[in-house]
């Protein structure tokens, strides 16, 4: 299945109506991890009649799909919420849990005490359930630590895994997540602009840590639309691509924040305004969307059928964290179509290119076409559709996940049994 196979860095309404569905077809991925041909599969046997090849796996019956990218998660942390998921059930709203000293606080003071060791070994576990579900490009932010100490202890795991495994990670610093015990949003911002960022420039420069994005929780009650803004441009400033939380639980003029500033990406938008949405559209701001989240807390869904209509490049995360766990791109695709009326062809999209150009990596990553990262999936069914059409079978339908033409993960059962 390719995404898009004209070089589109992303695909809008229109685009995503129509993807490439190829019957019969090959796939060549070289030596340097990179596709080399998709096309008919007697027309590249005979243009690869000379080549020898290290594996070659037959998809008969399957399907191949691009690496799915989940473009936000919050994968870093100490302390599980399980009792906080009791407390929403009985009708707590998010910020009462917040305000009460639970939500991001709660898991701020175990990851403050958690190891890096502890850190790594648990965000290891996460990545690899990320890739058997199919994700081979993850975004991973900071944002438990809140103050310079933990926040680099937790950019030093994400970076550990960078260089150690082999799905893909951008980056996110994500310090004005909420504002710590004990200070002012003003004093929280301060701090971020003359302490945090300078050392992190440092850090870049250096080679010791390769941050990608800078993120602020811009909400009622967290960090005002001001702050935001001075916390987004210092990091622009830095080389940081601006992707951040906006208009979630509140109405905060965030996206036309971000369309001002040159944000890269924009996630939650629950609460967008039409303003924000006509600015996104124009300033060709991803929106990533986060069902999960919605459906979790009870929120209303985000206006995904508005945005598409409007010409926003729309994107889908997971937002995996404490608060909503959930490592499957596919499960979030589900939801996207039945509660936000996307239609299978704009999830996948949205979860494929669109995901990837929200972070920024939509040159590499993100569809099946020659010079891309070779990052696949082949599942075990004849209609790319059941990928989101079985909610929660994507345990026994995904046969193999492939990044840079490598094998990651092989699925057995897949060879022994229909996934139907």
């Amino acid at each position: 299945v390719r995404v898009c196979g004209r070089g589109e860095p992303y695909l809008r309404r229109d685009g995503a109506a129509s993807l490439g569905v190829l019957r019969g077809a090959s796939l060549v991925v070289g030596l340097d991890g990179c596709i080399k041909a998709v096309g008919q599969a007697d027309v590249i046997r005979n243009q690869f009649s000379e080549a020898t090849f290290e594996r070659i796996i037959d998809c008969s019956g399957k399907c191949v799909l691009p690496g799915l990218v989940d473009a936000h998660t919050h994968p870093v942390w100490a302390g599980d919420r399980v009792h906080e998921f009791a407390m929403k059930l009985a009708g707590a709203s998010y910020m009462e849990i917040h305000q009460a000293g639970g939500g991001i606080h709660f898991t701020v003071e175990h990851t403050r005490k958690a190891t890096e060791e502890e850190l790594f070994s648990t965000f290891k576990h996460r990545l690899e359930r990320m890739l058997r579900a199919g994700s081979t490009l993850v975004e991973c932010k900071s944002g438990y630590g809140l103050n310079w100490e933990t926040e680099l202890k937790m950019l030093r795991v994400i970076e550990r895994a960078k260089q150690s495994m082999d799905i893909g990670i951008s980056s996110t610093y994500c310090g004005a997540h909420s504002v710590p015990k004990g200070k002012t949003a003003t004093e929280a911002t301060d701090d971020i602009i003359n302490n945090h960022l300078p050392k992190l420039k440092e850090l870049k420069l250096s080679g010791e840590i390769h941050v990608n994005n800078i993120d602020v929780f811009c909400e009622k009650g967290v960090f005002d639309l001001e702050s935001t803004r001075r916390i987004l441009q210092a990091g622009k400033d830095i080389g940081l691509q601006i992707n951040f939380h906006g208009d979630e639980l509140h109405p905060m003029k965030s996206a036309e924040l971000g369309a001002e500033l040159g944000a890269r990406a924009i996630s939650h938008l629950e609460e967008v305004s039409d303003e924000g949405i006509g600015a996104m559209a124009r300033a060709k701001c991803a929106a990533v969307l986060l069902p999960t989240t919605a459906y979790m807390l009870r929120l209303k869904q985000p206006q995904a059928r508005k945005m598409l209509e409007e010409g926003v490049i729309v994107a889908l995360g997971s937002d995996f964290n404490p608060n909503a766990y959930c490592f499957s791109m596919p499960m979030v695709m589900h939801l996207a179509c039945v509660n936000m009326k996307m239609s299978m062809n704009e999830a996948l999209a949205a979860a494929t290119i669109n995901a990837a150009y929200a972070l920024g990596k939509s040159d590499t990553h993100g569809s099946l076409e020659v010079g891309k990262q070779g990052d696949l999936l082949v599942i075990n069914a004849s209609r790319w559709e059941h990928l989101i059409y079985q909610f929660g079978g994507h345990d026994a339908l995904i046969n193999y996940v492939i990044v840079k033409g490598k094998v990651i993960y092989q699925n057995e059962r897949c060879e022994t049994m229909s996934s139907y």
